[in-house]
């Protein structure tokens, strides 16, 4: 009987002590599932997001022709598509970009473009692509250009908390410009005339980057491409920085603001488009990024 009553007491403790090994667990899994969720770059791999930019927009441009229709008609004016052709200064522009990372090298892409258009009487006579618009006629204008960017770059300083590197890459911009309106060439009687002029840029770069992670869920991070250099029939300068922050908002995905600055010069000295493209962009964007 005593035996029975020894073996009953003993078969009850394990089945508590079973229990509580049980809630222990479970109390565990409960607390690593309140963890706050982590969706930084550094604790993933491969990342995308989109943004929509808020820039202040400065375009210049000057176009002349090596092959005009009559002899001095190839010195364009430089103008101010903004001022001269009233285009807006400030646009929304959508932007995408991804990246990945493998061990110490990190790569990276970005995309985004700049469409405009817009209507006005000249205030002074302009000459473009080897005729001239006078003053006071109404001309419509465009500016067109998409910007890609890729780069490669290598990992200096690498840590849970803090990431530093170094970049090389390629800043590939297609322009696109027109005008169209009344204008004459060379003196003669004006007609109208549509000018329109496409170009695309490849431009290497290098530059650097930084991650840093102030907090579990909020993440700092800068980056720079820079340019200035002569290849072939361009002569460019480039300055593409940007700065931001992250808070992650879920598991793999996160909020965040940046500050961008693009300041671009590019020089042309081709058959068909000699002069240059000057554009400045320059303001703050909102992005959603997710991360994997």
């Amino acid at each position: 009987m005593e035996g029975t009553i020894s073996h009953v007491v003993s078969a009850r403790r394990r089945s508590s002590g079973a229990r509580k090994a049980a809630l222990t667990g479970a109390c565990a899994a409960a607390a690593a599932l309140s963890v706050p969720a982590e969706a930084q770059t550094l604790d993933n791999n491969y990342w995308i997001s989109a943004m929509a930019f808020f820039p202040r927009i400065d375009t210049d441009v000057r176009i002349g022709s090596s092959t005009p229709a009559t002899p001095g008609a190839e010195i364009g004016t430089d103008i101010d598509f903004e001022q001269d052709l009233a285009l807006d200064k400030g646009e929304i522009l959508p932007s995408f970009s991804g990246g990945a990372r493998f061990g110490k090298v990190i790569v990276g892409a970005d995309f985004y473009k700049l469409n405009r258009n817009g209507q006005t009487g000249l205030k002074r006579d302009i000459a473009f692509d080897g005729v001239v618009y006078p003053a006071n006629v109404q001309v419509r204008s465009g500016f067109d250009s998409q910007i890609y960017r890729l780069t490669v770059g290598y990992a200096l300083v690498q840590s849970p908390t803090l990431e530093l590197g170094a970049a090389i890459g390629a800043h590939v911009t297609r322009f696109e410009t027109s005008l169209s309106g009344f204008a004459s060439v060379g003196g003669q009687a004006g007609q109208t005339e549509t000018r329109r002029r496409d170009t695309l840029a490849p431009l290497p770069t290098i530059g650097a980057f930084g991650t840093w992670k102030v907090a579990p869920r909020v993440e700092l991070n800068g980056r720079f491409d820079w340019l200035s250099l002569k290849i072939d029939d361009y002569d460019g300068r480039l300055l593409n920085a940007q700065v931001g922050a992250n808070y992650a908002v879920a598991k793999n995905l996160a909020l965040g603001v940046a500050y961008r600055y693009v300041d671009y010069r590019l020089g042309i000295d081709k058959e068909r488009w000699d002069g240059r493209v000057r554009y400045k962009l320059y303001g703050p964007a909102v992005l959603l990024q997710a991360s994997f």
